[in-house]
């Protein structure tokens, strides 16, 4: 009698943890079930830049420039080839938004009660071993060098930066084997083929117009270039920052004009961050005392005053573009001068060092301390930011106002639909 009459309660809860799964299934894989159709409700992200939104394509190329040993990506579990504890920027923005796309896309209702239907008498096991294997899948951006990028991995997007990269071809020279945002443009250009003959013409416009495209760049033409200790002195007495800067603004002005003819329409822009406040230029400008060194922050800021006007161009004289310029210096700047307010002690050393009053001196390695609570530092190594300090770059992209982002946000641009 007792069997009877439990039964159905055991038959309702094993049809209901079915359910519950398919539905799991559903949402993890609702981008790869939307692939033919003609639009495409989870968004591509195409990250281009330096290290600050390398996620491991210099693992690939002999260079000097590396960050695929430990201590960093200490928070992944692994060192992954980004520049940080944990995630970068870009990680950050775009898990965002391909999270956001599942839950409000009515293609998953419809492809959930089909499934339900058909699938009733699928072991719960396996449905559920395959669930945590798509939830794996449905991560960061790849790295375009990476060989498991490819086939149907890149309709979501990829990551073509580099740490040691520039806007000027010449940029990083000393760390050898780097990806200037040339070579980025050329890596895309590949991928944009390979897009195109996987799902069409029409399909791949469609999926660039709505995708989002990020270029985080310049900082290496400073550090790296016209400010690089000893290596630069000579040429700084030659060339004044003006020149320089016109230089950079002349090569970028046709970088982002070819990602346009690309066809990306969703472009944010980020400019240069203040880095005469890194614990690198603290170390080599002692001068400045306690506080950040003046002259590579002016140069950024001369640098990022003409971005702002070249953005503003390029988004008036190309049809239905839209260039964001991101205000990442407004941001750090705040950061750092309010550290605090944001939860940190420590908005000037980097949290993995080896030597140095800031702990600048030497790159994060293996033989490197590293602090005991991350989330209190600024600053990971000699030039990156902390997970802690990216994850508030990122929401303040996403959701903030014109003192941050202009003239729109980044949740504000994702909002937008572009149909031609």
């Amino acid at each position: 009698m007792g069997n009877v009459m439990h039964k159905p309660f055991f038959y309702i809860l094993f049809q209901f943890l079915i359910i519950i799964n398919l539905f799991i299934i559903i949402l993890v894989s609702e981008s790869r079930f939307c692939l033919a159709e003609p639009k495409y409700t989870v968004p591509a992200n195409f990250v281009f830049g330096d290290s600050l939104v390398d996620a491991g394509n210099n693992n690939y190329i002999v260079s000097l420039s590396k960050a695929d040993f430990a201590p960093n990506g200490i928070d992944f579990g692994q060192p992954t080839g980004r520049y940080t504890n944990g995630r970068t920027i870009v990680d950050i923005i775009g898990k965002f938004f391909f999270t956001l796309s599942f839950f409000f896309s009515p293609q998953i209702f419809v492809k959930l009660t089909t499934l339900i239907i058909s699938c009733m008498n699928v072991n719960f096991f396996i449905i559920f071993y395959f669930a945590g294997q798509e939830i794996g899948l449905s991560g960061f951006t790849p790295p375009f060098l990476a060989p498991t990028t490819g086939g149907l991995t890149i309709l979501q997007g990829v990551n073509f930066a580099s740490g040691g990269g520039g806007i000027l071809n010449h940029t990083g020279k000393i760390f050898g084997g780097r990806i200037n945002l040339d070579a980025q443009m050329d890596n895309f250009a590949n991928t944009r083929q390979e897009i195109i003959s996987r799902i069409g013409d029409a399909a791949s416009n469609n999926l660039l117009q709505n995708a989002l495209f990020s270029i985080t760049i310049g900082s290496n033409d400073f550090i790296n270039n016209y400010l690089t200790p000893c290596l630069s002195k000579l040429e700084r007495k030659l060339v004044p920052p003006e020149l320089f800067v016109a230089a950079m603004i002349s090569r970028f002005r046709l970088q982002l004009t070819r990602l346009y003819s690309m066809g990306a329409r969703k472009i944010v822009v980020a400019n240069v961050g203040p880095i005469g406040c890194i614990p690198f230029q603290r170390e080599i400008n002692p001068s400045a005392g306690d506080g950040c060194a003046v002259f590579p922050n002016l140069v950024a800021e001369l640098f990022n005053t003409q971005l702002r006007t070249l953005v503003t161009e390029l988004s008036a004289n190309l049809h239905a573009s839209n260039f964001i310029y991101a205000d990442v210096y407004h941001i750090v700047d705040d950061i750092v001068n309010n550290y605090s307010y944001y939860g940190f002690e420590n908005p000037n050393s980097a949290c993995c060092q080896v030597a140095g009053r800031y702990g600048g001196l030497i790159p994060c390695g293996p033989t490197s301390k590293v602090c005991e609570d991350r989330s209190k530092y600024v600053f990971w190594d000699a030039y990156h930011p902390t997970d802690a300090a990216n994850a508030i770059i990122a929401t303040r992209l996403i959701n903030g106002d014109l003192a941050d982002i202009w003239p729109i946000n980044i949740k504000q641009l994702m909002g937008q639909s572009h149909m031609g």
